[in-house]
């Protein structure tokens, strides 16, 4: 009992003299070396740190606002790699790695998660995001099919959160010509061709043996069941519809949502999808109200053809500004995320824009899937008059996930 009492005199005593000896306080707290002090920072968690993920990671952590505090992925050795990587970035050891994307989505700490899981996990991942208040940066394409993008649309107004899509080339590659599409310098366009991969296919792997560590069960999440492989956590997923759109989703989320922007339809979509019939249809064909027509194929990039001229070749100066929406912030697509997370504005490529690049990719796959054509409502964002095709328009869910 005594020396309790001995114990606790001795602790009051020395808490006495800290709380008289004046606060230290870190110049990283105090912003030294450019960064701002913590109360201004951005503070971040990402979920899915294969490649694509680590490298977006790190894109952040290059803004001096950013505070990268957590990592999550259910392959050890990507969060592992990643967890080491913030560690480094920082200084430090207080990095937090997790398998679970629950678990770091309950942390009251974290503002924004960028989002680099595969395809099939966006949607939900958002939408638990969106609930826990977080903004959300996540990586295109944003969504595996049109009604998950379509629930992140109501999840993101819902919360009032900021989101943005992951497809830096819509402005970032094209530089100038939207502002000249925009202008007027050739004219009413007329039709657009698109480069970009093919469908996927459904998942025919081998099955292999789990790696110790690995929990495959929440890797495959929502998909359906099927046995490990290794490609499919090494990047190989995009190729297999069970978890992505194939080429036509991973840079068709690029470039037809660039050549929505350029022509101005980026917050519609098309009113008929018409597959190539090796006949009189030489291209996937998307008709929109307008009349203008975009092809999938016919160059290596995007092309415009309107009334006075093409992009790319010849056109008119455009001798007036365009009032047109842009990258805000500094920094690219990255930057314009953080400056809206701190103005509460919408970024450049908010999730409706990427939620209407999607459907084109998703709708063109039904078509090639299906081999016809299929009418389209992009109000209503229904298929007209075909119900098979409209059962593609999302999928079944394995439990207990669900959007």
């Amino acid at each position: 009992m005594q020396q309790g009492i001995i114990s606790r005199r001795k602790f009051l005593r020395a808490a006495g003299a800290a709380a008289a000896a004046p606060l230290v306080i870190t110049s990283s707290a105090l912003g030294a070396q450019g960064r701002p002090p913590a109360s201004e920072r951005i503070v971040m968690g990402a979920i899915g740190t294969g490649g694509q993920g680590t490298g977006n990671m790190n894109g952040f952590m290059g803004f001096g606002e950013v505070q990268m505090v957590a990592v999550c992925d259910p392959v050890p050795e990507h969060r592992q790699r990643a967890q080491l990587m913030v560690n480094q970035r920082y200084g430090n050891q207080d990095c937090k790695a997790y398998n679970d994307f629950r678990e770091l989505l309950g942390r009251g700490d974290i503002d924004a998660v960028l989002i680099g899981t595969p395809d099939h996990w966006h949607a939900i991942i958002t939408i638990e995001a969106c609930k826990h208040r977080k903004d959300v940066y996540c990586e295109k394409p944003e969504t595996l099919t049109v009604r998950e993008g379509r629930a992140m649309v109501e999840a993101v107004r819902r919360h009032g959160r900021v989101f943005s899509g992951g497809s830096q080339r819509v402005l970032g590659d094209y530089g100038d010509w939207p502002r000249l599409l925009w202008g007027g310098a050739i004219g009413q366009i007329k039709e657009v061709y698109v480069d970009c991969g093919g469908p996927s296919r459904d998942c025919d792997l081998p099955a292999q043996e789990i790696p110790p560590g690995l929990d495959w069960d929440m890797w495959l999440g929502p998909a359906p069941w099927r046995p490990f492989h290794e490609s499919l956590i090494r990047g190989g997923f995009r190729a297999y519809r069970e978890y992505s759109g194939g080429g036509m989703t991973d840079w068709g989320a690029h470039r037809f949502g660039a050549a929505m922007f350029g022509a101005q339809v980026h917050e519609t979509g098309p009113v008929e999808i018409i597959p190539p019939d090796g006949k009189d249809v030489r291209y996937l064909t998307f008709r929109f109200a307008n009349g203008m027509l975009m092809y999938h194929g016919g160059t290596n990039n995007i092309d415009y053809k309107g009334t006075e001229g093409s992009l790319p070749g010849k056109h008119h100066a455009v001798t007036h500004r365009v009032d047109m929406p842009g990258y805000k912030g500094r920094g690219g697509i990255f930057g314009d995320f953080l400056h809206c997370v701190k103005t509460r504005e919408k970024p450049f490529r908010d999730v409706e824009i990427a939620h209407r690049a999607c459907t084109v990719c998703h709708l063109g796959n039904i078509a090639y899937w299906l081999r016809r054509p299929i009418k389209w409502d992009p109000v209503k964002e229904e298929i007209i008059g075909d119900p098979e095709a409209a059962r593609w328009l999302d999928r079944p869910k394995r439990a207990p996930w669900t959007t």
